[in-house]
């Protein structure tokens, strides 16, 4: 079973440069409409099984070409949405950036119980997300065939750390993933998973 875990297009939020977690969110712009149909294009032939996304707006309106180019429908999915940042909502300014790195920092140094303000904390976001993708797993596994998941840079660059025991900090903090970047997972007969590619570059053991 492979699993490509994308990055929406990019999102009237994207272009403000704010923090944007709440659901629905923004859409897309025309940019990243066009970089949704080129999605399509880019995965349009894998063995796709089935097509996910958020809740969100742009999660879904990025999903939208590559399930009508399979004849499928998107199917929601809960708990793989962007970190709720609570009191930071729609601010972009320094101040908030910066505390946003500082407590997400605490998170890869380990420290789950540290919450952003008004929002979650990262033991929220692990129970999720791993929750989330062990269902897709239960639902998949065993087809030799690849599933998608539409969702957000944040919870992508944490939850594929969690997940795959070889993505180390200096892969998943190497910038922030590009709209419509490709994270490839793929699940091993042991329950768990090994990360091939990051955003177009090989993966190693």
């Amino acid at each position: 079973m492979r699993l490509y875990l994308v990055r929406h297009a990019q999102s009237e939020a994207n272009v403000r440069k704010i923090l944007d977690t709440a659901l629905p969110g923004p859409p897309l712009t025309e940019l990243g409409r066009q970089q949704a149909r080129d999605l399509a294009e880019r995965l349009g032939g894998e063995p796709i099984a089935a097509v996910y996304a958020s809740y969100a707006t742009r999660a879904r309106q990025t999903a939208g070409p590559l399930a009508d180019a399979l004849s499928m429908e998107v199917t929601l999915l809960p708990g793989v949405q962007e970190v709720s940042v609570g009191d930071l909502e729609g601010r972009g300014d320094q101040e908030a950036l910066e505390l946003y790195g500082k407590i997400v920092g605490q998170w890869l140094d380990g420290r789950l119980d540290v919450p952003l303000p008004g929002g979650e904390t990262g033991h929220d976001v692990r129970k999720r997300y791993v929750e989330a993708i062990d269902g897709l797993r239960d639902r998949h596994y065993g087809s030799g065939e690849a599933v998608v998941v539409v969702s957000h840079g944040g919870a992508i660059r944490f939850g594929a750390e969690w997940l795959a025991g070889n993505v180390t900090s200096e892969i998943a903090d190497n910038g922030l993933l590009p709209n419509t970047a490709v994270v490839r997972l793929d699940a091993d007969a042991n329950g768990g998973w090994h990360c091939s590619e990051w955003a177009g570059i090989s993966v190693g053991n």
